[in-house]
């Protein structure tokens, strides 16, 4: 299994376990990120952080070609 689909059934098995504890899919991502965060802060700058999260956000639409790639 691929850490991608590792992540993606962690995910899953932690939203189901955040559902019937009351919680809303929403409220477990913000607290995951959180969590993510200080992972990454554990080796990583902030500045490098903060680069990953923007280019993150820039590609957000997974129609759209990334801003590196060429036609």
């Amino acid at each position: 299994m691929s850490v991608y689909k590792l992540a993606a059934q962690l995910m899953q098995d932690n939203l189901a376990a955040a559902q019937a504890q009351g919680y809303k899919d929403q409220e477990l991502a913000k607290a995951m990120m959180n969590e993510i965060i200080a992972v990454y802060r554990r080796e990583r700058t902030i500045a490098d952080i903060g680069h990953e999260l923007h280019f993150l956000a820039e590609n957000l639409d997974e129609d759209a070609d990334y801003g590196f790639m060429r036609p």
